[in-house]
């Protein structure tokens, strides 16, 4: 493993250098991110024996999550430094109070923490680059988790052995210090075997054995399936994103001969578009750019499809908008006051989901739900989860709630206001009915209609002119097609809640 690593670490500085006149004839110097876990301090070591002429520092975050641990975690790696006469840079985070108080997960709030602070080490100390010891299965982690929000061809081609550093999001990427991923060709078990041979001290994160975090049950949970099916997954996985990385190049290309550069503000002819093939693509990666979500431009995509393009209509991301004018789509800046315009927005997890806004015309406001969380549309705050269909007792839902057939009604799914020609085959019942029927059987006033809101599978579009099938009215009805069999393995269950969060 130590030969094929420095054969690596070489081709890295080599492909450093070529973009850096600076480092040309000097010896470059790295600092190594060390948590104390086995990745980070096999890269440690990997650099200690290393041939390559290269001079290294280490940098340890101690978060203060988890304790006396993070303790010993901090104890751990300076004594490796010592012991080996290696400088040591550490910091303490109150990474909880940074998460609340700029409205991040904790994950988040310490991935902005460790890599603002390796940029100041980088600057303050003259590191040419910082090396993190992300390997192969953590590469395919990545793929799973990138899969599962929505991704393009970038998303699919996996982490770079060679980028910059992600944080601060303030300093544009050409002034940013290089990021370096020397272990990502190797897989967590060969990094086992070689830690076993050295004998180096490391410490196991408890958290890693849970499934807590979304990652962990990729993990913990996945893999295991996945490698009772093919033992080598990983080394497969990771080849194959080497190819997607090759076809993201050959996609670059294609967009690049396709759609012409140009500065924040962009008009789109939505007619010269959709007569290339590959439209969709082309406006994916154009929005992709933007900051806009995989559900955001699946929304707008499906809206050009059906031709109802009416002028007005307003897709959000965070710093952006997307608005109809006619044929065209405009994307324009948002000011700080322009960044609330969506009338409703769904929240998941404490973070607000994009929104797609249409106050100019009568359909109505739509929102994506990406998966399980907590939302608020129309005035209507509701939970949506998903469970086993054997951890039922009973099928009898309790008043509010609404349960489907994951297979029937997979995410995402939309909500919208409900309009006139929506109809459903009521749960039980064999015929069709409108909902402005079911309002009227409910004894619905026009304020309960006002606040109906309506659920249907991305991409449900009108029947020969006959409306909409819906999926279900929020809290009071589901659609049989979407009913839970005795063939359902998940169930997607909806939930009314109270202002006090309750059901």
């Amino acid at each position: 493993m130590q030969r094929a690593f420095d054969s690596i670490l070489a081709a890295l500085l080599e492909e450093l250098a070529s973009g850096r006149p600076e480092l040309s004839g000097r010896r470059p110097s790295v600092l190594l991110a060390v948590s104390g876990g086995i990745d980070s301090m096999c890269m440690a070591e990997l650099f200690r024996c290393s041939s390559v002429d290269v001079g290294f520092a280490i940098a340890h975050c101690n978060f203060s999550l988890r304790g006396e641990e993070s303790d010993s975690d901090e104890a751990l790696v300076e004594k490796w430094a010592d012991g080996n006469g290696v400088k040591f840079h550490r910091v303490r985070f109150d990474t909880l109070a940074y998460a609340s108080g700029n409205g991040l997960s904790t994950e988040m709030a310490a991935r902005v923490l460790r890599y603002g602070w390796f940029s100041e080490l980088c600057g303050q100390n003259c590191y040419d680059a910082v090396a993190v010891a992300h390997n192969a299965n953590d590469n395919v982690e990545t793929l799973f988790l990138n899969l599962l929000r929505g991704t393009g061809i970038k998303g699919i081609s996996g982490m770079k052995p060679l980028s910059v550093v992600p944080e601060p999001a303030s300093v544009p990427e050409a002034g940013r210090a290089a990021l370096i991923r020397p272990l990502l060709g190797f897989t967590r078990k060969q990094i086992e075997g070689f830690m076993f041979a050295r004998k180096v001290q490391y410490h196991d994160d408890r958290t890693n054995f849970g499934t807590e975090y979304r990652r962990n049950k990729i993990r913990n949970l996945v893999f295991p399936v996945l490698e009772q099916i093919n033992p080598s997954f990983i080394r497969t996985i990771n080849r194959e994103m080497a190819y997607f990385s090759q076809v993201g190049r050959i996609a670059d290309r294609y967009y690049e001969s396709h759609v012409p550069s140009s500065g924040d503000a962009r008009r789109i002819d939505t007619v010269s578009l959709m007569e290339t093939p590959e439209w969709e693509y082309l406006l994916y990666r154009t929005l992709e750019e933007y900051g806009f979500s995989s559900p955001v431009i699946f929304s707008l995509t499906e809206l050009l499809k059906s031709g109802r393009t009416v002028s007005g209509k307003v897709f959000n991301a965070e710093k952006y908008r997307v608005v109809t004018a006619g044929r065209d789509l405009i994307v324009e800046e948002m000011s700080g006051t322009d960044s609330g315009r969506a009338l409703y927005s769904g929240r998941r997890r404490g973070t607000l989901s994009p929104a797609f806004s249409d106050p100019f015309a009568d359909r109505g406001e739509t929102m994506t739900v990406e998966g399980p969380g907590l939302y608020h549309f129309n005035g209507l705050s509701f939970s949506v989860e998903e469970a086993r269909r054997d951890s039922f007792a009973t099928l009898k839902a309790p008043r509010g709630t609404l349960y489907f057939d994951s297979a029937k009604l997979p995410f995402p799914f939309m909500c919208r206001k409900w309009e006139a020609g929506d109809w459903m085959v009521p749960l039980g019942m064999k015929g069709r009915k409108k909902v402005s029927d079911m309002f009227t059987d409910l004894k619905y006033s026009l304020s309960d209609k006002s606040r109906a809101v309506v659920i249907l599978r991305a991409g449900a579009q009108q029947e020969g002119g006959s409306g909409c099938r819906i999926s279900a009215v929020l809290g009071v009805r589901s659609d049989d097609g979407a009913r839970v069999r005795n063939t359902t393995e998940k169930i997607t269950v909806i939930s009314i809640r109270q202002d006090n969060g309750t059901v």
